[in-house]
């Protein structure tokens, strides 16, 4: 049963991008990030009381809260530039660049944590970076307005935060059960989302969000717990070295999602960057 909850939490994470996406077209996307934040936090929530976590809150340290808000706060960056890269560019070109954070992640670990690189993880850095390139180039960007690839930006900075928010997740979770640190930094992201939101003035477009707009991003964000949920339970009942690559496999769905419902078009270099691109993720997965 727990590798149907494994490829649950594959699904909806490849859906997530998809209806964020359609969420964001006519919607500010810090607005959007933070209305879906909320949907995210009443998941985070029902984990922890699913598994019963909520009496650990009192032995939380100082130290651990502390990487804790740090970490909530490097997800909410994440999550702010990756619905701003949805929001600018395509959703098959914006995935491939958000899963660098493996990459980053892997690089952070060495200089930070002193974590040891395998020779097979630093390998798999070739395929990850080829297939990225491969997945992001078009034909005639020359005659592409240089606006236009200010997505790549966005991208790239949701990968960076996502990599830092694992390395400071990873300090703050020793001293915390994991649903509840999850917990504990969905709520950290929605205070930063609505404040990024009433700094930028922005408040004001909640209103004007029309009802289709305000459907997808509750809908991501419904994703998003949906995918957390599957996750974990997949992780409590089988082997975290089979639940981790069936889940980065949603990638895979998030491509396929946006060729049949968004109609943004697949090219063979594309399928090649994918190929390479899942190839190299599973080597980074592999010890």
């Amino acid at each position: 049963m727990w590798i149907m909850f494994a490829f649950g939490a594959a699904f909806f994470a490849g859906i997530t991008s998809i209806l964020a996406k359609c969420g964001v077209k006519n919607t500010d996307s810090n607005v959007a990030t933070a209305i879906r934040t909320i949907v995210v936090l009443a998941f985070s929530w029902l984990i922890v009381f699913i598994v019963g976590s909520e009496t650990d809150i009192s032995s939380i340290s100082g130290r651990t809260l502390l990487f804790l808000v740090l970490s909530g706060l490097a997800t909410g960056g994440s999550w702010i530039c990756y619905f701003r890269a949805l929001q600018l560019g395509n959703v098959n070109k914006v995935a491939p660049v958000d899963k660098l954070s493996s990459v980053m992640s892997i690089l952070l670990a060495f200089l930070v944590l002193r974590e040891p690189v395998t020779l097979l993880r630093a390998l798999a850095i070739i395929p990850i970076g080829l297939g990225t390139f491969l997945m992001i180039q078009k034909k005639n960007d020359a005659r592409t307005a240089p606006e236009s690839n200010k997505w790549i930006i966005f991208a790239l900075l949701s990968a960076f935060f996502a990599s830092l928010t694992s390395i400071l997740g990873k300090i703050g979770i020793s001293g915390v059960e994991s649903n509840l640190g999850t917990a504990i930094r969905t709520a950290v992201v929605l205070v930063m989302a609505w404040a990024v939101v009433f700094i930028s003035n922005k408040q004001h477009e909640v209103k004007k969000i029309d009802r289709r707009s305000l459907a997808f991003i509750c809908l991501s964000g419904l994703a998003t717990g949906a995918s957390w949920l599957c996750y974990y339970r997949a992780l409590k009942d089988g082997q975290a070295s089979v639940v981790v690559p069936i889940d980065q496999l949603s990638i895979v769905l998030t491509i396929a999602f946006s060729y049949f419902f968004l109609k943004e078009k697949i090219t063979r270099r594309s399928l090649l960057g994918l190929v390479l691109l899942v190839g190299g993720t599973m080597m980074m997965i592999i010890k």
